[in-house]
């Protein structure tokens, strides 16, 4: 039986491609594995010499003897540890660094260039051996000054003046966090490590107890100790401002790492204090940054470095990273103020991976130069229109409606034809396939909120095989479909088979179409909605869903009544040649996701630019579509001629 085998092939494609998705969201990493607690105890050792060297040594005199041999002991210790590593690439420059940092300790050189070598010794190792070296989510400050006054206040003291109650019986002393020339050159990432490491040969203990959070929790809040509230203003103000400090910060590693002395040389003293003393009091301020045309523009300049170095994989992968998580998440917005700037930048985002895939540099640097404008220009639009609560109110309703028609049409054409042929008692399947995709959306919005953040090319991935996969199904159920679209043919067809039930894997077989269907794009739509939700405008972006799924819900009523009321064979061949659009359109969207996920080489060509038809001016998506088409229209013909065939 056509149907059922039809069917049989929907269920078992599904649950190939479920367990594939599945995979897909969970994180992947590219680097062979690297020793984190030799390479995190190693990089502590590094920045202790930097930050506490000038302690030791001032004009190339001894002023403490027993700071002095620590460091000595520390810039050596670093040394040999560094050799322990294993071999990778930047591990010969790695040991220079070290090497030349345990000289400059010995010949006593100034404190200045001690702390710029440690700088540079610190920054090789986390190129040649990466570990994570930021939190997974923002610490919760609050959090962390509770944590201070139970564990750490007996010794640093409640405001940490380091005149703790126990302080007076301790060598060395604690701390004093509020001391402002220490406190410049101390970064989260060592204030990290030394919670969680402790510091040998002192009175300060690993808490190890702690969870990684709370120890990040405690580090932040240890870090915002030397700053005062004007001083938190006045980076306030400047963050706002100055845009070239949303580029000198651009997310947060970068707001770990950095100190303030390695920030003043590019800013100045003053601003480099102000705005470090705001970015980690708020440093959700970073994220809202994090995520859009700063980052976009960073990633692409990292693409291009890489690509001048000769280091094509990491540029292409940067080139990549540049769109997908910088730039596509602020496409609703841009949409709904620029749609042309939006499809420009597209365009020449495709072309600079384009150049970038056929190894032609002097094209990939030409379409750089010309992104760069065209980034300042979105920046524009969007700071126009960040406190436009229309814009976000269109761009949630834009969305639903282009996400969810697609979705609609499948579903609808399912009940429909459930309908249709008698077989209402699998509709259960059906309303719990598309119910139960919402209700994973949710859960994929909370897991994107909440626990790890999913990657642009996970989404694009999954998004590309799910269409792919939907088109494939729907050409087969569209070709079916025109099959019985004569009266003749369906008659005979129900007297065959209408006594027979419909199979309980059959029956799953459509939960899983209608669960794909409904999900590749509530996955999009909720990740969408959670970029259009930064802007705070809650109100706006709940009105746009509400009039979206009003509007939904008005098209499905319309689509089931003028099917209810469609002569049966004129039914099936409406929907057939529905169903074959949307697989085309489906392979045309498709295509187009595995390209932007990196997955399918992309090469522009002359061609029309409609998303909402799935065309995209690459030649793999052309031919995706031209294959969908003629594969429907040789069907259709091959219909035709056996049906005039019967009737004769």
């Amino acid at each position: 039986m056509m149907v059922t085998r039809i069917i049989t092939i929907m269920k078992l494609t599904f649950l190939r491609h479920a367990a594939l998705c599945l995979l897909l969201i969970g994180p992947v990493t590219g680097h062979a594995e690297v020793p984190e607690p030799a390479v995190r105890q190693l990089w502590q050792l590094i920045d202790y010499v930097g930050v506490d060297y000038s302690g030791a040594v001032s004009n190339g005199t001894v002023v403490s003897a027993a700071e002095y041999a620590e460091m000595e002991e520390f810039a050596t210790r670093a040394l040999e540890q560094a050799k322990q590593l294993p071999d990778a690439a930047g591990k010969a420059e790695l040991l220079t660094a070290a090497q030349r940092l345990r000289e400059a300790v010995a010949r006593k050189e100034d404190p200045k260039s001690v702390a710029e070598l440690a700088r540079h010794a610190a920054s090789l190792l986390l190129a040649a051996y990466p570990v994570p070296v930021a939190p997974r989510k923002l610490p919760e400050i609050r959090l962390g000054q509770t944590l201070y006054q139970a564990q750490c206040a007996s010794c640093h003291g409640a405001a940490g003046n380091g005149d703790g109650p126990l302080a007076p019986n301790l060598d060395p002393k604690p701390i004093a966090f509020t001391d402002r020339e220490r406190a410049a050159t101390r970064s989260l990432m060592a204030l990290y490590q030394v919670v969680s490491q402790g510091v040998p040969g002192t009175s300060m203990p690993a808490f190890t107890a702690l969870s990684d959070d709370d120890r990040w929790a405690l580090a932040w809040y240890v870090g915002t100790m030397a700053n005062d509230d004007a001083a938190r203003e006045r980076g306030a103000a400047l963050w706002q401002r100055d845009a070239r400090a949303k580029t000198r910060m651009t997310n947060l590693a970068e707001l770990t790492t950095q100190t303030e002395e390695s920030l003043t040389a590019s800013m100045g003293a003053n601003d480099a204090r102000d705005l470090m003393a705001y970015l980690r009091s708020d440093s959700a301020a970073l994220a809202t940054a994090n995520g859009g045309v700063a980052l976009a523009r960073a990633k692409l300049q990292e693409s291009l470095a890489a690509a001048r170095a000769g280091n094509s994989a990491e540029a292409t992968q940067l080139g990549l990273s540049a769109y997908l998580d910088g730039f596509e998440p602020l496409e609703p917005k841009l949409s709904a103020r620029n749609k042309a700037l939006m499809t420009e930048i597209e365009s020449s985002m495709l072309a600079y991976r384009a150049a970038l895939g056929n190894g032609r540099l002097a094209e990939a640097e030409a379409a750089a130069t010309r992104l760069d404008g065209l980034f300042s220009q979105a920046e524009k639009e969007l700071e126009a229109g960040a406190s436009d609560a229309s814009t976000t109110f269109v761009g949630a309703l834009t969305i639903l409606l282009r996400e969810g028609v697609e979705a609609l049409l499948i579903v609808v054409g399912m009940i429909a034809f459930l309908r249709k042929a008698g077989r209402t008692e699998v509709l259960p399947h059906v309303h719990a396939g598309w119910v139960s995709a919402l209700a994973a959306g949710g859960l994929t919005w909370a897991v994107a909120t909440y626990v790890v953040g999913i990657s642009g090319a996970s989404r694009e991935v999954t998004e590309g095989l799910s269409s792919l996969f939907a088109a494939v199904v729907l050409l087969a159920v569209g070709l079916w479909m025109h099959q019985k679209s004569s009266a003749g043919r369906w008659q005979a067809y129900l007297k065959e088979k209408m006594s027979l039930a419909m199979s309980r894997s059959s029956a799953w077989a459509l939960f899983g179409l209608s669960f794909i269907a409904v999900y590749r794009e509530v996955f999009e739509t909720v990740l969408f909605f959670s970029a259009l939700a930064v802007d705070g405008h809650e109100g706006a972006l709940l009105g746009g869903l509400a009039c979206g799924v009003a509007a939904l819900a008005v098209i499905a009523w319309l689509l089931l009544r003028t099917s209810a009321r469609m002569p049966i064979g004129k039914f099936f061949a409406v929907s057939s040649i529905a169903v074959a659009v949307i697989a085309v359109i489906l392979a045309g969207k498709g295509m187009s996701g595995l390209q932007e996920a990196g997955w399918v080489s992309a090469n522009p060509i002359p061609w029309p630019h409609v998303q909402v038809l799935g065309i995209y001016p690459t030649a793999e998506t052309a031919i995706a579509q031209v294959v969908v088409l003629l594969i429907a229209l040789a069907g259709f013909s091959i219909n035709a001629v056996q049906a005039r065939r019967s009737a004769a």
